[in-house]
């Protein structure tokens, strides 16, 4: 578990002026110093996200042209199709405007594709079925579509106009698409983070305000606040920044789940046991995959049917069967993992090797991605996971870490690659058979290339040192000031020195680790997971933790939740 601590650098001279300013306790203000936030108004922007700051939708690029056509096809009564993805940022896409859509009075029709069949995205395939089974003369796409070149224009020939709202990378030559709402198309930076729920939350938006400015009762009668908690958990599962417009969006997404109004959500949090307060871990690691699942192994459109369907005892038998997905799923991503880590293991020198591809037969497609990010997270390199199939190419995954841009690592690659696609942190790839081994040693280049004068030793960066009398109730609620939690504003880590053991530690559950920590005359509980008896120090300790909220047998109290523990006379050394 131990590996190097390192305190992240900042200016005290502004932590102390933030402190003053406004009033935080000092570990507080630091990590807003760590965010690079030190103005006054920055600083209560973050702290008090308000809904009211939302950019207007149509500084997006094409929204005017877009939303014009949608009342346009509205009043025409024609039927309009939505167009999505089957993970959960395109699924919530999908499910958010096709309500919207309805409520405005729409003819409207989802449609997710299936994932093994017809490849991600708007394939040849997946429209030719989509359109066979709609017949729709207007349709939307979300979270994909802005380099389907060939895909659009085949539609568009024959009499379909095709709306693109997506968040993705465009290529040189992008769709030609009636519109292509995309924020990386613009000239608003900060848009350019959104994920692919929050540009269709935009172009609800500019629907909504659009349909008001001309009187429409339907505009008038429709509350965009009640598809918040939507837009936050497409926002939080697909890991964009939780900053600027995302932060606002799940913020308010969040403290709106508690009482959602959709069946749907109600029901899937019923099957995850979530009773607390949901927050971004619920979203990310209870919820999402438990909706990813059925675009990875089961029937994406099912997961659809739950965000868009209002009869509980539906939402509730959906919400089971994608329970059960999801624990076969997870068999699936354990026996596959393994057997990654097995084969890396075998080879892996981290003077050498830099870009990892692993690639088997009879690896499920709809796996690989989340056992590559194992991979990557557990080695801290970029990571290719692909399932080798009966014609012998060999289709998968890529994650990646900040330091290296792997979608730009596959362009070094594309001799070797029949496909592929994504962005910096994630991406898809098809390799031609009997061209892996060659594809490996290229990728492996890439990364090197990149990597090799970048420290990829695992660190474990600390936010701040606390003393015993700083952790109290008062400082865990400026903590819950700071969240939402997730990408780019991951949750602080902190560390409390010299403290020693109260009481004998007790495991529980599968490995884990339960004690109390004694500190200047206060005592903690704590808890480490995946942490044994025999890993502890003797003598005084240093823990690093994250600071939590536990309820037991209707007590609540603080709770350390340790990310590592070592002897206290370490050095705690300065990042760079």
């Amino acid at each position: 578990m131990s590996r190097p601590w390192k305190l992240k650098d900042v200016d005290e001279q502004t932590v102390q002026e933030t402190a003053m300013h406004t009033g935080l306790p000092r570990p507080i203000a630091r990590v807003l110093a760590l965010r690079d936030l030190q103005d006054k108004d920055e600083i209560d922007a973050f702290l008090n996200p308000r809904l009211a700051t939302l950019s207007d939708p149509f500084l997006l690029p094409d929204m005017e042209r877009a939303v014009s056509r949608v009342w346009e096809a509205t009043g025409n009564a024609e039927t309009i199709t939505v167009f999505g993805d089957y993970d959960v940022d395109g699924v919530t896409s999908c499910a958010l405007l096709t309500r919207v859509l309805a409520g405005l009075g729409a003819d409207v029709r989802p449609f997710i594709p299936d994932r093994l069949d017809e490849g991600y995205g708007l394939s040849q395939d997946a429209l030719d079925r989509c359109l066979e089974e709609h017949g729709s003369s207007l349709l939307i796409t979300v979270d994909c579509g802005t380099n389907a070149v060939g895909s659009v224009a085949h539609a568009q020939a024959n009499g379909v106009d095709i709306i693109v709202t997506d968040h993705h990378e465009p290529d040189e030559q992008t769709a030609a698409a009636f519109a292509l709402v995309n924020p990386k198309l613009g000239s608003v930076p900060s848009l350019e983070i959104l994920s692919g729920v929050g540009v269709a939350f935009k172009f609800a938006h500019a629907l909504l305000k659009s349909g008001k400015a001309a009187g429409k009762p339907s505009a008038d009668r429709m509350d965009l606040r009640d598809y918040l908690d939507i837009a936050a958990f497409g926002t939080v599962a697909d890991m964009v920044p939780l900053i600027d417009e995302n932060r606002i969006v799940v913020r308010h997404g969040l403290a709106a789940f508690d009482t959602t109004k959709w069946a749907g959500l109600r029901a899937l949090k019923a099957v995850a046991g979530i009773r607390d307060t949901v927050d971004t871990y619920h979203l990310g690691f209870q919820l999402g995959p438990r909706i990813n699942a059925a675009g990875r192994i089961g029937w994406p459109m099912q997961a659809l049917r739950l965000l868009t369907t209002d009869d509980p005892a539906e939402a509730r038998e959906i919400a089971d069967l994608l329970n059960r997905t999801n624990q076969e799923r997870r068999t699936l991503e354990r026996d596959m993992a393994e057997q990654a880590f097995a084969e890396i293991d075998a080879y892996f020198d981290p003077e050498k090797h830099y870009g990892l591809v692993v690639a088997k037969e009879g690896w499920h497609p709809g796996v690989v991605g989340i056992v590559a990010s194992r991979v990557s997270r557990h080695y801290n390199r970029p990571a290719i996971v692909m399932g080798i199939e009966e014609t012998g190419n060999a289709r998968g995954s890529c994650r990646s870490i900040d330091a290296f841009d792997v979608l730009e690592g596959l362009r070094t690659c594309a001799e070797h690659l029949i496909k592929f696609g994504g962005h910096k942190m994630a991406a898809g790839a098809e390799v031609a058979a009997g061209s892996i081994a060659a594809f490996k040693t290229a990728f492996n280049a890439a990364a090197a290339n990149m990597l090799k004068s970048t420290d990829l030793a695992p660190v474990l960066h600390i936010d701040s040192a606390l003393s015993a009398n700083e952790l109290d109730r008062d400082f865990f609620d400026h903590l819950q000031r700071l969240q939402p939690f997730g990408q780019d504003n991951p949750e602080p880590i902190w560390v409390l020195r010299n403290a020693q053991l109260a009481g004998r530690p007790r495991g529980v559950g599968q490995n884990h680790l339960k004690f109390s920590i004694a500190s200047e005359g206060r005592t903690f509980d704590a808890i480490a997971f995946n942490y044994s008896m025999e890993q502890l120090p003797e003598g005084l300790l240093d823990i690093a933790f994250m600071l939590k909220e536990n309820t037991w047998n209707g007590n609540t109290g603080l709770q350390l939740q340790v990310k590592d523990i070592r002897p206290a006379d370490a050095d705690l050394t300065i990042s760079d």
